[in-house]
């Protein structure tokens, strides 16, 4: 994910969630409705905490939006945050997930073997969790590694940087989704009119949920107010993830909702304005790659990354940030490509040059 500046149009709505984050602190609790909350959970790297939404359910009971990182530390936050609601693991009768992350998903077995809730998500993701190379941590590191050598990569430093398989575990954990949401289809919020909308990119299966009801649009990581989401390839994800996460923003950037509720950072208003500067920044981006190919043909997308300015020196990047940092340029060589301006060799490692006019 890279940083972008703050943007024109875009109003904070969620202020306690913009106040904890520049005091570097966990939001609180908050009752956004009267039948509706969010709850921080915590986690790692520089996100800090992804946000779970509660909803109310007409005839009893809570629905949950993403859940958290799997870890004791999130476990407590999540079900501390629903004791401060009034509610309890025990009253979830159901769990919509936006995306395949760890940060998303990965709290969800454990709701649903504590409640006996439902999950559900789009059927692209959830053909990648419960697959079998996703359940198979030592599959997985395999996978990876000869994707990451195909872009480039020596197969020594693409082995550290993916690491150990028993990093892999808990992934491979995961909870495989019992119900599959498809684009249009409204979830089972008995009293919510929660319509999931499909907007690949991030992930193949990426949701976001428009509440018809309220004017409310849950974005998941498709649209946050200050930073811009990972887009890369992966070695089971779509040929073109940048098309298609530009063509989802595009679609969602149509209409005003009356407010944005994002998984990461805090509320907002402004929908149009923010998905135009997202577009923005990655065309900036598709340029800069342009200027390094016209400079440096026939590079692998490993020596392109290089190239490229990034939040902190190239020597800096190592492990699961220099992944991110080459499978994303990947995906932007991949729409330079689809765009007719850029030319592979067509190797089993490709490189890459201008197209000739």
């Amino acid at each position: 994910m890279g940083q972008l500046a703050e943007c024109e149009g875009v109003d904070v709505t969620g202020t306690a969630q913009h106040d904890a984050w520049q005091a570097r602190a966990l939001p609180p609790v908050e009752q956004l409705r009267p039948d509706l909350w969010s709850i921080p959970v915590p986690m790692g790297g520089p996100l800090r905490y992804v946000t779970a939404y509660a909803f109310a359910l007409e005839g009893g009971g809570l629905g949950l939006l993403d859940t958290g990182w799997e870890s004791d530390e999130g476990w407590t936050a999540l079900t501390e945050g629903l004791s401060v609601i009034g509610g309890g693991i025990s009253d979830v009768r159901g769990v919509l997930v936006t995306h395949l992350h760890f940060d998303h998903l990965g709290l969800a077995e454990r709701v649903r073997r504590a409640s006996g809730a439902w999950v559900a998500m789009h059927p692209a993701d959830a053909g990648i969790v419960g697959s079998p190379v996703h359940r198979d941590p030592a599959a997985s590191v395999a996978a990876e590694v000869a994707f990451l050598v195909s872009l480039g990569a020596d197969p020594d430093e693409a082995a550290a940087d993916v690491g150990d398989p028993a990093k892999f575990l808990p992934f491979s954990r995961m909870a495989i989704p019992d119900r599959l949401l498809e684009d249009g289809e409204r979830a089972d919020f008995p009293g919510w009119r929660m319509r999931a909308v499909h907007t690949p990119g991030h992930t193949p299966g990426h949701l976001c949920f428009a509440e018809e009801r309220t004017g409310l649009f849950f974005s998941g990581d498709h649209v946050l107010p200050r930073i811009s989401p990972n887009i890369s390839t992966t070695h089971d994800g779509i040929a073109d993830p940048l098309g298609s996460y530009l063509e989802s923003l595009a679609a969602v950037g149509r209409d005003e909702p009356a407010e944005v509720l994002p998984a990461h950072e805090w509320r907002f208003r402004g929908l149009g304005d923010r998905t135009g500067q997202l577009r923005e920044h990655h065309e900036h981006r598709l340029t800069e790659l342009l200027d390094a190919i016209r400079e440096h043909p026939r590079s692998t997308p490993w020596q392109l990354a290089a190239y490229l300015t990034w939040s902190r020196p190239w020597d800096q990047y190592e492990r699961r940030m220099r992944i991110f940092a080459v499978t994303e340029t990947d995906a932007h060589l991949r729409l330079l490509a689809t765009r007719g301006l850029v030319t592979s060799d067509g190797g089993p490692v490709p490189t890459w040059t201008l197209t000739l006019r």
